[in-house]
This record gives structure tokens, C-alpha cells and sequence, in this order.
């Protein structure tokens, strides 16, 4: 038997290790070796997205003050918050269950017996013995070990869910400072756009003003005169279309903060205006998969589910508990914790189902297709991701180019206005040709106005898809 003891328990030890989770290996993805269209020269300045705050990214300092406050006080990134420590909490909970949990217990009871009960019989009488009882005892109850590695994988599902949820929170402050950003320069270009258009409005009523008195004096006819009020009204219209939606916009960005903006804030730079952002550097396509947080939040999950394999294919095999109990028991309370009113139990026992009707296999196929449809979600986000961040290159370079030939279409219709008001004024042209020729100025100056605005939000797109920040970000103060 001696002989036996170490056999047992090197054999308690190897089943105590066992887990009959899967091995766990990424999902294939394919990882380009290069983003295409990507800068082959980088600047000197130029730092991967992943290792630049948002304080070192974003130049303009208004931004940054609503950036502030969006990241201190919006609701759903509060709620977010919540959801970690709801998740924490039931990783503690889980983990604990694979640790003994002592119970202590302490107990007085009084108790009146009838002899005759004690079969005495009728010599005894009508008398009763009343005596005390009491007991104090530290004991564990249905302890499982955890020989199959159901308990330990549990906690591991739950630990990584856990994980999964702390980078849920960071793909949301990271979505959050992108709605943020973007927000701000649509309403940055539609103050602008409200600027063109109210200088717009005014010129074109000075034109319209001289329009009457020309009609008046019958210099020109009521057509010159209706056509200029035809464009005096059409940039009305504009400027009330662009009020309309720049004061829906500052909307957006009081729901987005989270309450009401933050004032006084610092003024805003022009959206013409240069180094608006820190040179970005796309890095390499691998880093990718470790530098967003929807992606590890996608990892996170799956693995939980991996984990759940393993529990579920535990529930096969006998559950082991173990029960005990160590205390004292006495008459008296005096002499309760002498050596001789010492009482002890231990005890085990092993249960498995004998027929569940399909009910384990069943639970062991469901865990297996939810980790084969998180392996899908997986290598989606991972494809979301890279169409993201090549998305953003293309429109990086593209939006260069087409805000470079929208500002010369500008400067030459603008020469183009000069000219048709000298030939109008010289009586070599009709009004009508003043009239298309500002309307064109005022399309196309809008039109470059709205790229301005548009090369700025790809380029904060780009920062959120290739996670910017997410290294520097130290988990409690943004940055």
C-alpha cells in the first residue's frame, strides 16, 4: 500500500493537469507585405499611428479640447467602462469556484426528550431528559477537483472575455475620438462654406442693387435685372442649406462630448491651413493584427470560446467533490474546545450522467460552431481592417491630387469672373455670362472647401485604422 501512494499521486497530479480545451492557434489571415500605395520615403518625423496619442496627432487646438471632453464625459464610453468591471467581476467569481471555500459554523441547540421515546418503558415514568448541545466546527462543502480542467477552462472563457471587453472599450474611445474629429472639421468647412456663401449673398446683393438702377434708367431690360435676383436668391438658398446642416453637425458633436461644449475653448485653425496632423507611418500590414483593439477584441473572444470546448467535453467524465469537516462538540459551553470534544468527517464523491439523452454532445457541437463562427469573425475584422487602412491610403493621395487641380480650376475661374464682368461692363457681352461665371466661381470655390475637409477627415480615419494611439494609451488617461 506504502508502495502505492506515490503512484496515486503523481497520478492525481497528471489528471489534475489534464484540459481537454483544443490547442489554440490563430486564424489564417492574408497579410500583405506592404500596404499598397503607402509612402515609400517616410518623413523623418513620421511614427507608426499605434505609438501617437491623439494629443501628438491632432494639431488643432479646439479639437483637442473637445476631444477632452468627449473622452471625460460621453455616456456610452461610461457605460463601456461599466461593462469591464462587470466582466472583472465574473472573472473573480468564476475563478474563485476552483478554490476550497471553508465554512465556519457555530451552533447551540436545547433539546427535551420524553423517556418513554427513549424506550425506557412505563417504569420510567412521565419524566423528560432536557439536555444542550453545542458545537462549533471549520469545514468545506462539495470541493470539485478539478481533474478535467472544467473549472480552470471556465475561468479561462471568463478571463478572456474579460480581456475581450477591455478592448472593446478601447475600439470604442478610439471610434470615439474618429466620430469627434470628423465631426469638428464638418463643421469647420461649413463655417467656411457659410463665410463663401454670406460674401457671396452680398456681392451678388450690390449686383443685384445695380441691376434695379440700370432697369430704372433704362439702360438694360427687366431680364438683366430678373436674372441677377434669379442668382441673389440661389445663394440665399445656399446659405440657409449650409446653416442648416453646420448647426446639425454642432448637434452631433454636443451628443458626441456628451454635454455641452466645452467654453472658452481656443480658437480653430483653417481647414487650408498645413500640418493640420503628425506625419503618420503605416508600418508593416503584420503589425496590424496587434495594434487594433477590434481585432485583439476578436482574438480575445475566440479564444474564449476555445476555452468553452474544454468545459464542455469535461462534462464526459466523472465530477469529483470532496467534503470535510473539523470542529467541536460538547454539552457544555465551558469545555467546548477540549481536546476530547473534537469531531471530524471527510468524505468524497464521483457522479457522471448515465443517460442525458444527446444533451453533452449537443453542448460540445454548440461550443464548437461558436468558435468556428468567431474564427469567421476573426478573419473578418482582419479583412475590415486592412480595407480600412488601404481605404484611407488611396484617399490620401487621390485627395491630394484632386485638391490640387480644384485650387487652379478656382484661380482660372476666377479669371474667368473678371473677365466676363470687363466684357459686360465694355458692352461686349451680355449679363447672362457675369451671371454663370460667378455662379461657377462660388460651385467650385465649395467644391475645394468640401476637399479640404474631406482630406482632413480620411486622414483621421486613417489614424483610427491603423490604431492610432493604442500602444501609447496606458489604459486610464487618454493619450
Amino acid at each position: 500500500m506504502r508502495n502505492r501512494a506515490p503512484l496515486l499521486l503523481s497520478l492525481s497530479v497528471v489528471l489534475s493537469g489534464c484540459n481537454l480545451a483544443p490547442r489554440y492557434g490563430r486564424p489564417e489571415s492574408t497579410v500583405p507585405p506592404v500596404f499598397a500605395l503607402a509612402d515609400k520615403e517616410q518623413a523623418p518625423a513620421a511614427v507608426p499611428a499605434a505609438m501617437l496619442g491623439w494629443q501628438q496627432f491632432f494639431g488643432d487646438p479646439q479639437l483637442k479640447a473637445y476631444l477632452a471632453a468627449a473622452l471625460a464625459n460621453n455616456r456610452d464610453l461610461v457605460a463601456a467602462a461599466a461593462r469591464i468591471e462587470q466582466a472583472r467581476a465574473q472573472f473573480r467569481i468564476q475563478q474563485a469556484q476552483r478554490l476550497p471555500q471553508p465554512v465556519a459554523q457555530a451552533g447551540a441547540t436545547r433539546s427535551h426528550v420524553p423517556l418513554s421515546s427513549l424506550g425506557l418503558g412505563s417504569e420510567a415514568g412521565s419524566g423528560a431528559i432536557t439536555y444542550d448541545q453545542f458545537t462549533g466546527q471549520v469545514g468545506v462543502s462539495q470541493f470539485e477537483i478539478d481533474f478535467w480542467g472544467r473549472l480552470r477552462n471556465l475561468a479561462e472563457a471568463a478571463r478572456r472575455q474579460y480581456l475581450a471587453t477591455v478592448e472593446a472599450r478601447r475600439a470604442f474611445r478610439l471610434s470615439l475620438i474618429g466620430d469627434v474629429a470628423a465631426t469638428y472639421y464638418a463643421i469647420r468647412s461649413g463655417e467656411e462654406g457659410v463665410a463663401l456663401a454670406e460674401r457671396a449673398l452680398a456681392s451678388r446683393q450690390q449686383g443685384l442693387d445695380i441691376a434695379r438702377l440700370r432697369m430704372d434708367a433704362g439702360v438694360t431690360s427687366s431680364v438683366d435685372y430678373d436674372q441677377s435676383f434669379a442668382l441673389y436668391t440661389q445663394a440665399r438658398t445656399q446659405l440657409a442649406d449650409l446653416q442648416r446642416t453646420t448647426e446639425q453637425q454642432r448637434n452631433r458633436l454636443r451628443a458626441l462630448v456628451g454635454g455641452p461644449l466645452p467654453e472658452p475653448v481656443p480658437a480653430g485653425r483653417p481647414i487650408s491651413e498645413a500640418d493640420q496632423f503628425a506625419r503618420l507611418e503605416p508600418g508593416l500590414p503584420s503589425a496590424l493584427l496587434e495594434d487594433r483593439p477590434d481585432i485583439r477584441q476578436a482574438e480575445q473572444r475566440l479564444r474564449a470560446a476555445n476555452a468553452n470546448i474544454g468545459a464542455a467535453r469535461a462534462a464526459f467524465f466523472p465530477t469529483v467533490s470532496l467534503t470535510g469537516a473539523f470542529g467541536f462538540a460538547s454539552p457544555q459551553l465551558s469545555a467546548l474546545f477540549d481536546s476530547g470534544n473534537r469531531t471530524w468527517s471527510f468524505g468524497g464523491n464521483a457522479a457522471v450522467p448515465l443517460f442525458d439523452w444527446g444533451q453533452r454532445k449537443a453542448q460540445v457541437r454548440l461550443s464548437e460552431a461558436q468558435r468556428d463562427e468567431l474564427a469567421a469573425t476573426y478573419q473578418q475584422t482582419v479583412q475590415n481592417a486592412f480595407r480600412e487602412v488601404a481605404d484611407g491610403l488611396v484617399g490620401r493621395r487621390r485627395l491630394r491630387e484632386q485638391i490640387a487641380s480644384q485650387a487652379e480650376a478656382v484661380a482660372a475661374q476666377r479669371r474667368l469672373t473678371e473677365t466676363a464682368a470687363a466684357r459686360y461692363q465694355n458692352g461686349i457681352s451680355i449679363y447672362l455670362e457675369v451671371l454663370d461665371a460667378e455662379r461657377n466661381l462660388f460651385s467650385a470655390e465649395q467644391q475645394l472647401i468640401i476637399l479640404r475637409a474631406s482630406e482632413l477627415q480620411n486622414e483621421v480615419s486613417l489614424y483610427v485604422a491603423l490604431g492610432g494611439g493604442e500602444l501609447a494609451y496606458d489604459g486610464g488617461t487618454a493619450g
